[in-house]
């Protein structure tokens, strides 16, 4: 198996190699096209003896008989009892949190033996009452592969940042984040609450550096932009919360602009936070939360990486 890279996906990579050497067919959906599109290519690395297929919508994959399949929920449609191992992959993530049909399509596209597995690092409120009861079982794992704490997001404050866009200027103390990350030639994501507020704000911090990329929902240039990141030919992203997953960037930074805004739930903001330090090589760096007014949502995920942090440390799986 190939080298660890993130975490969460990769913990999985022994389980999936003895069902693979068992014979078995073994599909990983998530809710998400971009989280196929960042998946594959780490799966396909980690198995380069299996033939690994990405089904999403207009994948040239759909049709492949795959052993091994990583796959939208919405394509598992397409199956009948087909999957011994099915595992959800952020499976708290809009739309499979919000949409039952997709829960019933993972249901009938597996065998009756098969095994299921739930994948999330956020598990919604409902998970954490059937685990309290007794009714799901869980395996918590609070800390990263690479032994290193997961960063914890600062605050700061940076006053009336909508006045200040309407207004054709950028808060000074975000001016300053992104032009030192620009210097130091340090890759970024900056989240905004809608695409709104993102298109508005473009001009403004092209002054900073025209080679800054937007990324967005409805932007159909989504995993060309994300690659150009990958790939250090733009210096950072503009985006909203559709980057919030699945996205693994070595040495990246991250800001999100007006954190307090309603968008930007605990789940998001730890998400958020979770795209930072991802790498052994590069497992430091910075997320700030630049707020005009503190949620109750940016101190609760700032609570649960901390907590998270604890746990991994009482149990002896930090190294710093």
């Amino acid at each position: 198996m190939g080298g660890l890279r993130a975490g969460k996906t990769e913990v999985l990579f022994p389980a999936v190699e003895t069902a693979l050497l068992a014979g078995k067919r073994i599909c990983l959906a998530t809710p998400r096209t971009d989280v196929v599109l960042e998946l594959s290519p780490r799966l396909k690395k980690a198995f380069p003896e299996i033939d690994v297929a990405a089904l999403y919508g207009g994948s040239a994959d759909r049709d492949s008989p795959s052993q091994l399949i990583i796959s939208t929920t919405h394509q598992l449609f397409r199956f009948i009892e087909a999957f011994d191992v099915i595992i959800v992959d952020e499976v708290d993530a809009f739309p499979y949190s919000a949409d039952a049909s997709l829960r019933h399509a993972v249901n009938k596209s597996k065998k009756a033996s098969a095994s299921t597995i739930y994948l999330t690092a956020t598990p919604s409120k409902r998970m954490q009452r059937l685990h309290r009861s007794g009714k799901l079982k869980a395996v918590t794992i609070p800390a990263r592969y690479h032994r290193q704490p997961i960063p914890v997001p600062e605050m700061k404050w940076c006053g009336n940042w909508q006045k200040k866009f309407h207004g054709k200027k950028i808060p000074p103390v975000i001016s300053r984040w992104v032009s030192d990350r620009l210097r130091q030639n340090t890759p970024f994501l900056l989240f905004f609450p809608s695409i709104q507020v993102l298109e508005q704000v473009v001009p403004l911090f092209h002054t900073l550096s025209p080679n800054l990329n937007i990324v967005h929902s409805q932007h159909p240039k989504r995993k060309e932009r994300v690659m150009a990141l990958r790939n250090g030919e733009v210096p950072g992203l503009l985006t909203t919360t559709i980057l919030e997953r699945g996205v693994t960037i070595e040495r990246l930074e991250v800001a999100v602009i007006g954190s307090e805004h309603e968008v930007f739930s605990e789940s998001a903001l730890v998400q958020i936070a979770g795209r930072v330090g991802r790498s052994s090589a590069h497992p430091h760096g910075t997320i700030t939360f630049f707020h005009y007014g503190k949620s109750k949502a940016m101190s609760e995920a700032i609570h649960h990486i901390q907590m998270m942090n604890k746990a991994a440390r009482e149990m002896g799986l930090l190294d710093a």
